[in-house]
């Protein structure tokens, strides 16, 4: 028998919604383990105006619901869904749990060991998803959208997805269960690990940022960007480029 959650649900736009001039910021890899950190990334980002964001959340990072480990957490997030922030659903675990071949469907090679749903046959990530929707709405959290850790998409979740959510994050683009066709924004800034590429990371964040045009612009941040002040830096050259952005939610920019 399917978790008792909601099914999809489209969200509705803000007023004269349009994806251009738009800014939406995603914070990843919300976990216990991590959370006090991405609280600091918000704090970090209203600070710069940054009005609305997306917040990625691992539903059961160590086998267990998030908001048993963590009540914290749990109360974090409430605050901030109150202050116009939303939570998507980021996974079930985070982590790989199949052998496969992680680069053909998008996971970069220092996010592959986070690429939880290549190797995964249909069944067993259709359970996957809707074991992460119940945790997420036992902790009375209903998440509309969905981003793959890694950006790892595989055939059986895109599949999934499309009668679980409104809207799911690849690398390149939101989909939407509502339009045909996605909203064409590339994340930038999609994280690191080996030190060769954190270095050149800040240096890509900057020339994607400058290429977005009028377009909507995908900034990605993750909690361990906390500890690299070049990648700080980085990001911040990119919210003070487009201050003139409206943020906007995940949700709001695939309502467009």
């Amino acid at each position: 028998m399917s978790p008792a959650v909601p099914s999809t649900v489209v969200l509705p736009a803000p007023p004269a919604a349009t994806a251009r001039g738009t800014l939406a910021v995603t914070i990843h890899e919300i976990e216990p383990a991590t959370w006090e950190r991405c609280a600091l990334l918000r704090e970090w980002l209203a600070d710069h105006g940054v009005a609305r964001a997306t917040l990625l959340v691992v539903p059961a990072p160590d086998l267990h619901p998030f908001d048993r480990r963590c009540p914290d957490l749990q109360a974090w997030l409430e605050e901030r869904i109150a202050d116009g922030d939303e939570v998507a659903q980021h996974g079930l675990l985070h982590r790989r749990t199949r052998p496969g071949h992680a680069r053909r469907h998008g996971a970069g090679r220092t996010l592959r060991d986070a690429a939880e749903f290549v190797g995964l046959d249909p069944a067993e990530t259709a359970r996957a998803l809707d074991a992460g929707r119940k945790i997420l709405a036992d902790a009375g959290i209903v998440a509309h959208g969905f981003v793959a850790p890694g950006f790892a998409y595989t055939p059986a979740l895109h599949e999934a997805l499309r009668s679980r959510y409104s809207w799911w994050a690849t690398a390149e683009g939101l989909h939407r269960t509502s339009a045909p066709r996605p909203v064409r924004s590339h994340a930038i800034g999609r994280g690191a690990t080996d030190p060769m590429r954190r270095a050149a990371s800040p240096f890509l964040v900057r020339t994607a940022s400058r290429i977005a045009g009028g377009g909507p612009v995908r900034l990605e941040l993750r909690p361990g960007d906390v500890d690299h002040p070049r990648s700080i830096a980085a990001a911040q050259a990119v919210l003070r480029r487009h201050a003139h952005r409206r943020a906007v939610t995940c949700g709001q920019l695939a309502a467009v």
